[in-house]
């Protein structure tokens, strides 16, 4: 059940641009960059604009992955400690995917994608009862994220990658075969999911 990747509203705050997405609660934002002959510079995050945003958030661990072409991480929750994330990638590109997972949310069950790469330097603000997973694209990719809580060891849940009701749309590239963990081969299927939230 994808939603159009269509940015829907943008509006400018601070040093940041705001776009949001066709699911309520995501936001796509983008830092002012200033750049010279030396390089750049850039906030990556500053609470005033973010609050005026609407990300109105703690964040309480920054967490960072280095992984190579064709790596698959996801779909991940948090079951009791759910967290939101503010996700960038620092080196290289990657396809972001986030999953609605609120319970009687008019989006439940739909995805939004969104490459993510050290050139656009777009941020990702993935709320709190959302599965979240990514694709690397490029050779190599280090993928940097904000919480909004702590990670508590045990409590995580997962969809299948490619469950059949989702339909995530990767952009999957011809010829990378893809690497996933173990634990992420064994994930649950969204209707099971739905199945066990009504119990």
């Amino acid at each position: 059940m994808p939603v159009k990747t269509k940015v829907e509203r943008e509006r400018k705050m601070g040093k940041i641009t705001v776009e949001t997405c066709g699911i309520e609660g995501l936001k796509v934002i983008t830092p002012q960059v200033f750049g010279d002959a030396r390089g750049y510079f850039m906030e990556t995050y500053q609470y005033n604009d973010y609050k005026e945003a609407g990300i109105d958030e703690i964040f309480v661990q920054d967490n960072q992955s280095a992984s190579k072409r064709g790596v698959l991480r996801g779909l991940h929750f948090q079951k009791e400690f759910p967290q939101g994330k503010l996700v960038r990638v620092i080196k290289g590109e990657v396809f972001d995917v986030a999953v609605d997972l609120r319970a009687g949310s008019p989006t439940f069950g739909k995805w939004y994608g969104i490459v993510l790469s050290e050139e656009n330097k777009k941020q990702f603000f993935v709320p709190k009862h959302f599965a979240h997973g990514f694709l690397v694209l490029s050779e190599y990719a280090e993928f940097c994220y904000k919480c909004t809580d702590f990670y508590h060891p045990g409590d995580e849940g997962g969809l299948m990658w490619n469950d059949a009701d989702i339909k995530v749309d990767w952009p999957l590239q011809e010829g990378v075969e893809l690497i996933l963990s173990e634990r992420d081969t064994k994930w649950g299927s969204f209707s099971e999911y739905t199945k066990n939230m009504a119990d």
